[in-house]
């Protein structure tokens, strides 16, 4: 059987052309079906079992195995907390819930810090996997999910189109949008955004992202390590590297959300101009909106009423700036337990309690600082310098530069 695997090719999602074309030989039934409002759950489940099959295969075998004993552990767990939920609601059960549903994610980013090797637990995917699954313990908390449906378990956190890197849906969202198929007016209409968003990928992931790669960045980073310290390549550097990792990421999320439309599912957009984001706030407002969503919603506002319940501090400000430097570093930790990743969340953990800081500034001296059209182009001009001192940091050249 392991040879079997390990013999299959491997394909990654959106990874090349190819990809999209055995992907629209295969979503062309149910396109037809859902124009005539009809769903076909299991064909679509074949689809989209063969497509995650082939992100498992050849060499990536080993992940495959890790994913259906992932999806058992969180199964049980998901499962488990939302028949308990039915019957009673104590916090410490909902607390050792929660990180049992985070532990497999925890182990899968400590190991490699702590045993100086990947996890045998990791395959591509955990992390957005992992905002489904806990996301649901969270919301059945919250009595926003009051029955633990199997099928659309699997349904929800299976979703091949966003599998791998997202955008992070909501359950109750997502089950809604399953359940409700679109008239034919509104397929068309998300048939017709399926297309715009799926040329706009192609241009952002494959054109523009490719070119900034090849010929701009990888001759930056090695004029900038060469040269070592603060330089002039080392800064071009920085922009060329923030606007590859916007391209990059923005042509895949906008594939994702393309083919959700296909299967009828409206998976939230993940960039909305964020370069163009007037403060901090308004950027994460903007930048990978679905993660900084789902952290605003279940780290950031959970811990500040937590904190303001418990009367940990006195003022509502420091209860918001610790919980903005948290939330942050928590988000900087997710990314991988290495010095520039956690320093990115405080960077910009740090940067959020100076902007609100300013912002309550601002109002109560309205008259005396002006606000404009010039000030707004200077505000958006200093924000665009701070997210991409943070996209260096991000990088991790600087641990290339300074400590190797």
């Amino acid at each position: 059987m392991m040879d079997f695997l390990h013999k299959i090719p491997n394909l990654d999602a959106y990874g090349n052309p190819q990809y999209f074309v055995y992907l629209a030989i295969a979503l062309l039934p149910i396109v037809i079906a859902m124009y005539h409002q009809k769903r076909l759950h299991v064909y679509e489940a074949l689809v989209q079992f063969g497509f995650i099959f082939v992100m498992f295969t050849g060499v990536k075998w080993h992940q495959g195995m890790a994913l259906l004993a992932y999806i058992a552990w969180e199964f049980i767990i998901v499962g488990g907390y939302m028949t308990y939920r039915k019957k009673a609601n104590n916090s410490i059960v909902f607390y050792v819930m929660t990180f049992l549903s985070v532990l497999p994610l925890l182990m899968v980013k400590l190991t490699p810090a702590l045993l100086g090797h990947h996890s045998f637990l990791g395959f591509m995917g955990i992390s957005y996997l992992t905002f489904r699954a806990t996301g649901m313990v969270m919301t059945a908390r919250d009595g926003v999910i009051s029955e633990f449906k199997p099928a659309m378990f699997f349904k929800f956190v299976l979703f091949m189109p966003t599998f791998t890197s997202g955008p992070i849906d909501r359950y109750e969202r997502f089950e809604k949008d399953y359940n409700n198929i679109p008239d034919k007016e509104e397929y068309l209409d998300m048939l017709q955004k399926a297309v715009w968003y799926v040329m706009l990928g192609f241009l952002y992931k494959f054109l523009i992202a490719y070119v900034l790669k090849e010929y701009f960045q990888i001759f930056l980073e090695k004029a900038a390590i060469a040269k070592g310290g603060l330089s002039w390549p080392l800064v071009g550097y920085m922009y060329v590297y923030g606007l590859d990792l916007y391209f990059d990421f923005a042509g895949y999320s906008m594939f994702a959300v393309a083919i959700s439309y296909l299967f009828g599912i409206r998976s939230p957009i993940n960039f909305n101009r964020p370069f163009i984001s007037k403060n901090l706030k308004d950027f994460w407002n903007r930048w990978h909106m679905s993660l900084s969503f789902w952290f605003r919603d279940f780290v950031f506002m959970r811990l500040s009423f937590l904190l303001m319940k418990k009367k940990v501090f006195k003022s509502r400000v420091t209860t918001a700036n610790v919980a903005y430097i948290f939330n942050m570093l928590l988000m900087g930790f997710w990314h991988g337990v290495t010095w520039y990743y956690i320093a990115y969340g405080l960077f910009h953990g740090v940067g959020l309690v100076i902007n609100d800081a300013w912002l309550r500034y601002k109002r109560k001296h309205k008259k005396e600082i002006p606000h404009n059209k010039f000030t707004e182009i200077f505000a958006t001009f200093i924000t665009l310098q701070a997210v991409f001192v943070g996209f260096l940091i991000f990088s991790g050249i600087l641990d290339k530069i300074f400590f190797k």
